[in-house]
């Protein structure tokens, strides 16, 4: 059984980033929702310990998200991190209580308690982030503070031993800007937790094949291949545990980039992959004529895409399984814990009974930079590996407004122009995802001494690690005049060219 630590989400927006923390220690951690904990099977699952994540709530609140903390902690070490600090504290008897104004930002410890083992390697003066509206005023009987700052007194505290191994912070060690966070949680999931720093690339395909084989055995499984990073590195893995009961389905729904049809279907047969090619362009154009909202375009493409399949599965009788390269942010963008959805996507939210299909999605757990390492260690050649992430729906988001075949032509010329300068210029593989957007807004300009009225796209480019944030690609002036100049010079119907700067959050990578 693969050991972990568990992180209880309680809606926090940077509960992922804890996720993400824990595994860059070699450690394989897992997010599951507050009310979803495994009570007395701790063993059986492999949790050697739990964290308590942040919310948007206060533990006060009638409908705060609560859990049975002494419960947990009678089996495995827990650390609460802000609201879960506060809720622990408060299920013991401490006070929580609105704070005089919110403390937000940059703090340091003034005090560090040197004998306790959560802050073992930590010193006074470490600069830690704060983001809380709520601040704990007195700790619970017996309870300890073991660390402080000038304005938060119970920064950081432990619990009695009659209470188990607990502790609780009201910083956020996940994030960038507390420079001792590693440190914090390595204390943690290694000191405290025994956490054996085992979980790789490597490990994770050994794991993941052969519980595929026990899964599926003999059962015939259909892959949706999209192109992407996600979906190619899924078909390897389970080509090498399956091998000839894969059948791979490629959709071209007439969105993708310019010749990223043929070419793709190239890689994979350089992969030995067993793939049925499929033009289901004219269904998804007819489908998406006259519709505008973004939600309602996923919606028809992903209906549309499992239409297909169902189509394609008819053909193979003996297929019991549908996979996919769902990827982790994919899953926590389309419903988090509090019940809002960031965006939907087309490969997230199960299949319609009629297609007789169970579904297997072999990365679900995985971030875009564990992929792109599991794909690496499969000996994937690097041109997919180093792919940038492209969305399912293809050029349909990137089109805001109706969808038709000449806007899709115009915007794989720009795109094109826009890909292959980030090549040529070496900055491809220093940008995470980048594309051009064609606008819904047409500009007065000047070619030729006429007067022209066309067209105005937007080009993005962000750099980011697992698409959770991302920051705007701060690319050379001298690059972005030669695209737009190239653009404008060569795509029929475009006249104007701007560059998005707008980071994730607020913003989304994608426009739509």
């Amino acid at each position: 059984m693969q050991e972990k630590i568990v992180i209880l989400d309680f809606g926090s927006q940077t509960t992922q980033l804890i996720g993400r923390r824990i595994r860059e220690l070699n450690i394989y951690s897992e997010i599951i929702p507050y009310n979803k904990y495994p009570f007395g099977r701790e063993k059986e699952e492999g949790i050697i310990g739990v964290i308590l994540s942040g919310s948007p709530l206060s533990v006060y609140d009638e409908g705060a998200y609560r859990v049975d903390i002494p419960r947990i902690t009678a089996a495995v070490p827990v650390l609460g991190i802000c609201y879960g600090a506060q809720l622990t504290a408060y299920t013991y008897g401490g006070n929580v209580e609105p704070a005089p104004s919110r403390e937000y930002g940059r703090a340091r410890l003034s005090m560090v308690d040197a004998n306790c083992p959560l802050l073992a390697g930590i010193d006074p003066g470490a600069q830690v982030w704060m983001s809380h509206g709520d601040t704990i005023t007195a700790l619970p009987e017996g309870f300890e503070v073991v660390a402080s700052t000038d304005d938060v007194r119970f920064a950081a505290f432990q619990a009695p031993a009659s209470a188990g191994k607990l502790w609780g912070v009201q910083f956020h060690p996940e994030v960038y800007h507390s420079e001792c966070g590693m440190q914090l949680l390595s204390n943690f999931a290694k000191g405290i937790c025994g956490a054996s720093c085992s979980w790789s690339a490597e490990s994770f395909i050994d794991s993941t094949v052969a519980q595929l084989r026990e899964t599926l055995g003999d059962d015939r499984v259909i892959l949706g291949l999209s192109g992407g990073v996600d979906s190619s590195v899924a078909a390897v893995l389970l080509n090498r545990a399956i091998g000839k009961h894969l059948t791979c389905i490629f959709v071209d729904h007439g969105m993708l980039r310019k010749d990223e049809f043929a070419s793709v279907l190239r890689d994979y047969e350089c992969l030995g992959l067993n793939v049925i090619g499929v033009d289901a362009s004219d269904k998804f154009f007819a489908d998406l004529a006259g519709v505008t909202d973004p939600e309602r375009k996923r919606k028809i493409i992903g209906a549309d895409f499992i239409e297909v399949f169902d189509a394609e599965a008819a053909k193979i009788t003996d297929a019991r399984w549908l996979a996919q390269g769902t990827i982790y942010p994919d899953c926590i963008e389309s419903l988090s814990i509090t019940g809002t959805t960031i965006k939907s996507h087309h490969n997230v939210g199960g299949l319609p009974e009629r297609m007789n299909l169970k579904l297997c999605e072999p990365l679900r757990l995985l971030f875009k930079d564990e992929v792109r390492a599991v794909g690496r260690a499969l000996g994937m050649p690097e041109h997919l590996i180093g792919r940038h992430p492209f969305p399912g729906p293809g050029l349909a988001v990137r089109i805001l407004g109706e969808v038709t075949r000449e806007k899709v032509s115009i915007l794989q010329e720009a795109d094109h122009i826009f890909i292959k300068g980030l090549r040529d210029w070496g900055l491809y593989d220093k940008v995470w995802q980048a594309g051009a957007i064609l606008l819904p807004v047409q500009s007065v300009g000047v070619m030729g001494d006429e007067r022209t009225y066309e067209r105005a796209v937007a080009l993005r480019a962000v750099t980011s690690t697992d698409a959770m944030t991302a920051d705007w690609a701060h690319l050379p002036y001298d690059f972005m005049a030669f695209v737009s100049n190239e653009i404008i010079n060569k795509v029929r119907g475009v006249n104007r060219v701007c560059y998005d700067i707008s980071s994730k959050p607020p913003a989304t990578i994608e426009w739509e």
